[in-house]
C-alpha cells in the first residue's frame, strides 16, 4: 500500500498566498482585490510586490465582485478573495448577476471555510457555500486539500477562461500532496488503490481518508481512495471506474450533505451505476464555537467516522 508523507502542517490558505504572489510574477493582467482582510488571505507579499495591482475594497464584498466583473472587461484576470462566508453567501446575487450570468472571468477566492474555522462560531463555518456556487451554469468550483494543491490551484485557474470559485481553510492541515504538482481543472486524483471499498474525499478530509484508508487496510478491508479536488465540473468517469470494481462508495467532505460533493456523486451513481453509499458530512446543521479538532470530532468528520462509514456501506453491498 502506497505511503503518503505529512511534509509538516501548514494552513492552505497561506498556499493561496503563495501562488498570488508567485502569479504576480508571472502573469501580468493578475489583479488581486481584498475586503479588509490582507493578512487572513496571505496577500501580504503580492500587495507589498505588485501595488499597482492590489486593490484594497474594504468590507465592501458587493462591490469588490461589481468591480472584479467590471476589470474582466479590460482584460484583467481579477481574484476576488475574503471569507467563504461573505464570498457566496453575502453576495450571491453579485456573483449570479455580473459574474456567472455574464460569464465574467472572475476568481472568487474563499479562505475561512467549513467548521475548521474554528472558535469565530456557527455565523462564519460556512457549510452551504459549495452547494450555492456549484448551482450557478459555468461555475468552476474547486476545494483544494493542503498547502500544495492549493497553490498549484491557484495559480492554474489563472489560465482557465471563465468563472470560479477556490475555496480553502484556515487551520494548519497536513501537507501530503506534489511540491509543484501540476493541477488539472476537472480530473481527479486517484490516490490509493483498493477492491472493497470507494472513499471519495475533497478538501480537508483528504488527509482523513488516506489515514482511514491505512487504518482499514490493517484490518483487512482494502479502500479506494480519490481526491476530488474539482466539484464541478466532477470527474464522473474515475467515479465510476472505480465503483465498478468496489460496488460501494463513502463520500467525505467538510460541507452540508445537502448541496456538496456527495450529492453530486449521487446523481452520477444514480444516472449510471446505482451502488450504497454513505456520506461523512454535516446532516442539515450549523456549527458552533471549538476548535477544529473538536468540531470534527463533534460533527463526525475525521478519521474515526469514514471507518464507521465504511463499516455501514460494506454492510449494505
Amino acid at each position: 500500500m502506497k505511503k503518503y508523507i505529512n511534509s509538516g502542517n501548514i494552513d492552505t490558505r497561506s498556499g493561496f498566498g503563495a501562488g498570488m504572489d508567485e502569479l504576480g510574477k508571472t502573469h501580468e493582467n493578475v489583479v488581486a482585490l481584498c475586503a479588509d482582510l490582507t493578512g487572513s488571505l496571505k496577500l501580504n507579499d503580492f500587495e507589498k510586490n505588485h501595488p499597482e495591482r492590489f486593490f484594497q475594497t474594504g468590507i465592501a464584498e458587493a462591490n469588490m465582485i461589481g468591480m472584479a466583473a467590471g476589470m474582466t472587461i479590460g482584460g484583467k484576470v481579477p481574484y476576488a478573495t475574503t471569507f467563504a462566508n461573505f464570498a457566496t453567501g453575502r453576495v450571491y446575487d453579485q456573483i449570479r448577476q455580473s459574474v456567472a450570468y455574464s460569464g465574467k472571468n472572475v476568481k472568487i477566492c474563499a479562505s475561512h471555510a467549513g467548521l475548521t474555522l474554528g472558535e469565530d462560531g456557527a455565523t462564519h463555518q460556512i457549510l452551504e457555500d459549495l452547494g450555492l456556487m456549484k448551482m450557478l451554469p459555468g461555475m468552476t468550483v474547486i476545494n483544494t486539500c493542503d498547502y500544495n494543491q492549493t497553490k498549484a490551484a491557484t495559480i492554474a485557474i489563472a489560465d482557465h477562461e471563465g468563472p470560479v470559485y477556490l475555496r480553502f481553510g484556515r487551520p494548519s492541515v497536513a501537507n501530503f500532496t506534489e511540491k509543484d504538482g501540476k493541477f488539472e481543472i476537472g480530473k481527479a486524483l486517484h490516490l490509493l488503490d483498493g477492491s472493497d471499498v470507494t472513499i471519495v474525499a475533497t478538501g480537508h478530509l483528504v488527509w482523513e481518508a488516506i489515514k482511514a484508508a491505512e487504518e482499514l487496510n490493517e484490518n483487512g478491508i482494502s479502500a479506494e481512495v480519490i481526491n476530488i479536488h474539482t466539484i464541478k465540473p466532477l470527474d464522473e468517469e474515475a467515479i465510476l471506474n472505480s465503483v465498478k470494481k468496489t460496488r460501494c462508495i463513502v463520500t467525505c467532505e467538510e460541507h452540508n450533505f445537502l448541496g456538496g460533493l456527495g450529492e453530486s456523486v449521487a446523481r452520477v451513481l444514480a444516472t449510471n451505476d446505482p451502488a450504497p453509499q454513505e456520506f461523512v458530512a454535516t446532516h442539515d446543521t450549523f456549527g458552533e464555537s471549538g476548535t477544529p479538532a473538536e468540531l470534527m470530532e463533534k460533527y463526525g468528520l475525521n478519521t474515526k467516522s469514514i471507518i464507521e462509514a465504511v463499516n455501514k456501506v460494506l454492510t449494505r453491498k
